[in-house]
């Protein structure tokens, strides 16, 4: 009988085993919808396709640090940072400070379908984008608040210097050049995000704002056919690895006219059939799978040799 339960207890364990290992393994949310979330982040109206909001956004009264105005003020990384920190990050001073909490706390402890409540006005009437925002939209969002910024971009950038951490200039050249130059040029000079007198170089963002880099690198960026880092299977070291070649070139050459977003040369093929980069710690189903069928084997053997050796104890009758 007490054979008979340990057996049960195997199995019992070794559900739970496959099934919080494939949990494990699979992230929670797909790379698209992850790619989406981001860049609604970045800019919700160009990202979505609907008109652009009039005026600030409700709730920019209640801050007085931050002197933009219009559109800036809806964009959720003008609140709640390019690290996702907010007033405990990389703006906490400057001219992008709004006193506005980030969103990792929300992502760590709230879940998805509550944070989409919250961007529906449940918790704020004047932080329900409702009205501009379908639900397909808001889910993506939410979806990115809880599975897009999972990772501390400290670890990787050190804020006082703008310098990423222990990056490989040359992988990261090497990707820039596999993934990036065919838009951006080898030398980051063929679009420019600014203006004739103000030019801004992908070398200008990386050097000035390593964590929006980061962000656009991983999440691509609104109306723009840019491959997604998330998309190709890239980690936030991988993004890294860009950013430290990124800022080795040269921040403000001659001057270029601003490109618009529709000459970007579409990037589809590629983003289809990306080589994927190995994930370090990324834990795999098949790890899991050889995990339980390991334990399976080892109780199975135990009990075989337990009821052969009761067997033989067991006179004849």
């Amino acid at each position: 009988m007490r054979v008979r339960r340990f057996l049960v207890v195997c199995v019992v364990l070794a559900s739970f085993l496959v099934v919080g290992g494939l949990a494990l393994a699979a992230p929670p949310s797909d790379p698209t919808t992850l790619a989406k979330g981001g860049q609604l982040y970045d800019k919700w109206w160009t990202a979505a396709g609907v008109a652009a909001p009039q005026g600030d956004q409700p709730l920019w009264s209640t801050q007085t640090t931050n002197t933009r105005k219009g559109l800036d003020t809806w964009r959720c990384k003008e609140c709640h940072g390019w690290d996702y920190k907010g007033k405990d990050g990389a703006y906490s001073s400057g001219s992008h400070k709004t006193g506005f909490a980030g969103i990792v706390e929300a992502s760590k402890t709230k879940p998805v379908e509550q944070i989409a409540a919250i961007l529906k006005g449940s918790s704020n009437p004047n932080h329900d984008f409702t009205p501009a925002l379908d639900d397909a939209s808001i889910n993506a969002l939410a979806a990115f608040v809880k599975d897009g910024v999972d990772e501390d971009l400290s670890q990787y950038v050190d804020y006082a210097t703008k310098k990423p951490k222990e990056a490989n200039v040359p992988r990261g050249k090497q990707m820039y050049t596999d993934t990036c130059a065919a838009c951006h040029g080898a030398d980051g000079k063929t679009l420019n995000f600014g203006s004739e007198q103000e030019p801004e170089w992908v070398g200008t963002i990386a050097v000035d704002n390593p964590q929006e880099f980061l962000h656009k690198v991983t999440f691509g960026q609104p109306g723009a056919p840019m491959p997604a880092g998330v998309q190709l299977g890239w980690t936030l070291g991988d993004a890294a690895d860009v950013l430290a070649h990124a800022q080795t070139l040269q921040a403000e050459p001659e001057s270029v006219a601003p490109a618009s977003e529709a000459a970007l040369p579409t990037l589809q093929a590629a983003a289809q059939t990306p080589t994927r980069l190995p994930r370090t710690g990324e834990p795999t189903v098949l790890v899991a799978l050889v995990v339980v069928i390991g334990l399976v084997l080892l109780a199975s053997g135990w009990i075989t040799r337990k009821l052969c050796r009761d067997r033989l104890k067991t006179p004849l009758r």
